[in-house]
């Protein structure tokens, strides 16, 4: 064979060794909603949840499958509706895997989900159920493990919880609007897994929080998950006129839901407050509240799921009133002898009121319906 034969042999098979991946690379995306009933039985058989999936598209540049109206469903014995509302997906994908024939996700972004959290009086989770034993055999085209990055945008969360024994519909008790989110190193399938210790690191901003009946705005905190673990770290947002800082936490491993928080407050109005946590306390006592406090409990599976929080700390109200209160005339005439600051034009004044919270101290912050 000539040197010449030789060497157009060896071109031949280059160009052919190139045309054949991308001949196939071409195959996969020229239609890549033929692919979609393959994607969902695979995310059914790994979530045990009815999936949806209105439609399955791809972007160029860069390169990625967007899924468009996809959906989770609830599980039994949950009630009828979505753990995960997403109107469009945008998942960066893996060229050199598509190659093989398979989807390997890098990267994910969703664009205003709406995820409902909800638990059972059993200690069941809406987002729990193991995977079907016949998706540990298949091997899909489409495929997840650790996903490096996962965004969310324009976000909305509503925690609840069922009503034992009956399982209806409880009052949201947590709920999170306008969220964006980042986490790093996402293992799906060790979300999945009941026995997952994994930790997965990120940041949360939110508009609105609002945990019962108490608000904050404009909300930026460090954020970890895991199995059955959810921590907001270096939280700062702004509520009632001031400003809060602090930690928040909640265990999903009990019947019960729990939490703690540890929070710095300042600069409150305390009226604006106590009408959100407390309606029959309008207009008892005003001016601005700085403090510490630590508050815990259960979430339970009543109408009133906040009702045994408790906690300590304490708490300074500065330049403010108790328009109730009405000294005698006795009093009045001692007080003339004392310098009363602000009070001594009006006895229902004061310049500082500060006390210590015992840890009998409770309150019941009444969450809403969002049925």
């Amino acid at each position: 064979m000539t040197i010449r034969r030789k060497t157009i042999i060896v071109v031949t098979v280059i160009v052919a060794a190139a045309i054949i991946p991308v001949a196939l690379l071409l195959s996969v995306m020229a239609n890549p909603d033929r692919y979609r009933p393959q994607v969902i039985s695979y995310l059914e058989g790994k979530t045990g949840k009815q999936i949806e999936v209105g439609h399955l598209g791809i972007n160029w540049f860069p390169l990625s499958i967007r899924l468009d109206n996809f959906g989770c469903r609830n599980p039994k014995p949950f009630p009828s509706g979505y753990f995960l509302k997403v109107p469009r997906v945008d998942a960066s994908i893996d060229a050199a895997a598509l190659l093989h024939r398979q989807i390997v996700i890098k990267s994910v972004v969703l664009h205003d989900p709406i995820i409902n959290v909800i638990s059972d009086p059993d200690g069941l989770w809406n987002f729990e159920n193991p995977p079907s034993e016949a998706s540990q055999k298949q091997a899909p085209i489409f495929g997840l493990g650790v996903i490096s990055r996962v965004e969310i945008t324009g976000g909305q969360l509503f925690a609840s919880s069922l009503i034992d024994p009956s399982d209806r519909p409880g009052p949201v008790v947590l709920e999170a609007h306008n969220v964006a989110a980042t986490l790093a190193q996402v293992d799906f399938d060790a979300f999945i897994s009941a026995v997952s210790t994994v930790v997965v690191q990120g940041s949360l901003k939110a508009a609105l929080l609002r945990f019962g009946s108490v608000e904050a705005q404009n909300l930026d905190s460090k954020l970890s998950l895991q199995a059955r673990r959810v921590v907001f770290t270096d939280i700062k947002a702004e509520a009632y006129g001031g400003s809060a800082a602090g930690d928040l936490s909640f265990d999903l491993s009990g019947k019960n839901a729990a939490f703690k928080s540890n929070a710095r407050l300042s600069g409150m109005n305390l009226t604006r407050l106590l009408l959100a946590a407390f309606p029959n306390a309008d207009g008892k006592i005003t001016g601005k509240m700085e403090g510490d406090l630590k508050l815990a409990g259960e979430i339970e599976h009543t109408l009133r799921p906040l009702a045994g929080i408790h906690g300590t700390g304490r708490v300074t109200v500065r330049n403010g009133e108790v328009p109730g209160l009405e000294l005698n005339a006795n009093l009045m005439k001692l007080a003339h002898f004392n310098d009363l600051g602000p009070a001594k034009n009006d006895p229902s004044s004061f310049s500082l009121i500060s006390t210590d919270l015992g840890a009998e101290q409770s309150a019941d912050f009444e969450p809403r319906y969002r049925y």
